[in-house]
């Protein structure tokens, strides 16, 4: 049987990408933050389906060391993964620093995603596919180093510049890996899910009803918000494709300025600094 691994599996668009793989027949692994309260959500998930084989097993991407127990809990049990979905997020509401030192929404939104899949990328084989949750707020990211890792922007704290830069550098870290296993059969694609109808579009200030209000009728539900991701994972017509940053089952074209960023290299080889401990032991 077939291995799909989905993180945030127990809420919002996380629950319904699970369903999918879950009803296509995978074993299926919710790497969830609290396994405990996860536990229920499998068990409805399970009575749906009918697929026995589904699992909760705890991930803290806000701890490097709980992603590479994770990793190492994976290629103990299972021999292959075929899917891996990066799609657990948070957009913290003020600046919390996690036990490594990183600003906790760079560290759940990017720097966690980005080990886990350097650790699971040996368990791929052609055909594998990744998909990471990505967002059209990459437009409004800039990367300033070191604070982009340390403090999520340079300044103060604001949550959506941070979630943003967190954003862009999903994206960019989708479209590098895009070509570095590309000649392994494996896919790599970022999804764009509008805005959807979960805890993280609110700001838990005065002026939600207002904003809820506003946008209600562009707010898609957690199933519609997860339609992309759950196309370009099982769908026979998005097999092969990679490299590419969707909304809505399309493939959106974000420029030479996204696809050869100046500050892509630079990244990728910061980010490599922050997580070889956990890549080498």
């Amino acid at each position: 049987m077939k291995l799909a691994i989905i993180t945030g599996a127990d809420g919002g668009m996380g629950f319904e990408e699970t369903r999918a793989v879950a009803q296509a027949g995978y074993h299926t692994i919710m790497a969830c933050y609290s396994p405990r309260l996860a536990e229920e959500k499998c068990r409805q998930l399970i009575a749906e389906t009918g697929n026995k084989n589904i699992e909760v097993i705890g991930l803290d991407l806000a701890n490097l060391q709980s992603v590479r127990q994770f990793a190492d809990t994976i290629k103990e049990r299972f021999s292959e993964v075929n899917l891996l979905m990066n799609n657990a997020g948070t957009m913290e509401t003020g600046r919390h620093i996690t036990v490594d030192g990183l600003e906790r929404t760079i560290s759940v939104n990017y720097v966690g995603p980005y080990l886990l899949t350097r650790l699971l990328l040996p368990m791929m084989n052609a055909g594998a596919r990744i998909v990471n949750m990505a967002s059209c707020v990459y437009l409004l990211g800039k990367l300033d180093f070191p604070d982009f890792f340390e403090k999520g922007r340079k300044g103060s704290f604001w949550r959506i510049p941070v979630y943003s830069n967190s954003k862009l550098a999903m994206t960019l870290f989708s479209l590098s890996l895009a070509k570095l296993v590309k000649e392994r059969g494996i896919t790599v694609n970022a999804v764009d899910p509008g805005i959807v109808d979960t805890g993280i579009i609110r700001m838990q200030m005065f002026f939600d009803p207002i904003t809820d209000l506003v946008f209600r009728p562009l707010i898609r539900t957690p199933r519609q918000g997860a339609d992309t991701a759950i196309h370009l994972l099982l769908d026979k017509e998005a097999e092969g494709q990679t490299g590419t940053f969707n909304r809505s089952r399309k493939i959106i074209n974000i420029g030479k300025k996204y696809t050869s960023h100046r500050q892509m290299e630079e990244l990728w080889k910061r980010t490599e600094q922050i997580v070889l401990p956990f890549l080498e032991k």
